[in-house]
């Protein structure tokens, strides 16, 4: 190791309470730099990274619905206030929910043909995305830090409701 390299371990050492602190913040603030690239994106069609999530979801079911429920279950990040967020895609007709009359306390949402439309719409700028945030990464790096990051939030998942990427 060079001195250099030594100093500015040691100084990175000095900068943290523990190495898993500076493994946090190091995923913190990657999460932020690549949110600002994904945030411009969907500001462009005025939806949220979850709104766009859950019609994904929901797309990944069409023509059938889901319940609610589930689709909070499913989502990458957790929703606290899920009504308020459909309520925003249902005020722009890009889904659509309905009460079964068989059990009225379940709600169930699905995509509608306005929701659908928008995914293709914005389909090739959210690939670009992805490869500006993480394309100068070559696949062998990509797969390790997949692997990585599922066994770090592994004992932390439940179990009984995973996200989509982790089934």
């Amino acid at each position: 190791m060079s001195k250099r390299s030594r100093d500015t371990a040691t100084a990175a050492e000095e900068s943290f309470d523990s190495l898993e602190q500076e493994v946090f913040l190091n995923l913190w603030r990657t999460y932020d730099r690549l949110k600002l690239i994904e945030d411009e994106v969907f500001g462009r069609v005025g939806l949220s990274a979850q709104q766009y999530n859950a019609l994904r979801l929901l797309r990944s079911v069409h023509p059938d619905a889901m319940p609610t429920l589930m689709l909070g279950s499913r989502l990458i990040s957790r929703a606290p206030d899920m009504t308020r967020l459909l309520d925003r895609l249902e005020k722009r007709r890009l889904l659509l929910r309905e009460r079964r009359p068989e059990n009225r306390r379940v709600v169930e949402v699905r995509i509608a043909k306005d929701g659908m439309q928008l995914l293709n719409e914005v389909h090739d700028a959210v690939q670009e995305c992805h490869r500006q945030q993480l394309g100068h990464l070559n696949k062998k790096v990509l797969r390790q830090l997949v692997d990585l990051l599922r066994k770090a939030r592994q004992p932390h998942e439940d179990t009984e409701n995973l996200s989509f990427i982790d089934e």
